[in-house]
């Protein structure tokens, strides 16, 4: 059983790793967009991540369409909002903690794969699907994210922005190296 819920378990490591960011900058740095080296400020990247969770938490029971999404852009520029909209998605990720069974629940997706809106078909899948696409996401922003911070002189924890895969085979390397 616990290895059927370790996707949830994972997705919320990912969020509080956010949340402890969150929490040990400043607003004005989570507002910050210069657009000088990027057009895109950390805020808009995890307005971008928590939009995605929340699509999911909204449409698991059906369909969910990543594409149609509020663009809050208090969610981008409040960096307590997002905080709480983190802590509020992490309590809504233990319902599948609760009943596991919930992750094997299929799902019609759709999001745009192109330049194209209109005929973008439905795909069939399955929350868990979804849940380990989100931990790919969100790493992938949050390495992006880490990026920015470093332009700007602030540094995050370790391990923040790479890919569970890669801390692994690094921990695996460094083991042959000793």
């Amino acid at each position: 059983m616990q290895k059927n819920i370790l996707v949830v378990k994972s997705n919320i490591h990912f969020l509080n790793q956010g949340i402890r960011l969150l929490s040990s900058i400043s607003d004005e740095e989570y507002a910050f967009n210069n657009g000088k080296y990027f057009k895109s400020g950390i805020g808009r990247h995890f307005r971008h991540i928590l939009e995605h969770y929340l699509s999911l938490i909204n449409g698991y029971t059906d369909k969910m369409n990543y594409d149609e999404r509020p663009r809050d852009v208090r969610m981008e520029t409040e960096r307590t909002f997002a905080i709480s909209t983190m802590r509020s998605i992490i309590d809504s990720l233990e319902v599948f903690i609760e009943k596991p069974e919930l992750l094997d629940r299929t799902l019609e997706v759709q999001s745009n794969e192109g330049i194209e809106q209109e005929g973008t078909p439905w795909s069939e899948s399955s929350v868990r699907r979804e849940l380990q696409f989100l931990i790919s996401h969100t790493v992938h922003h949050y390495a992006l994210i880490a990026l920015i911070l470093k332009t700007e002189g602030i540094d995050t924890e370790e391990g923040f922005g790479v890919a569970p895969s890669t801390l692994k085979h690094e921990l695996q390397q460094n083991q042959v190296q000793s």
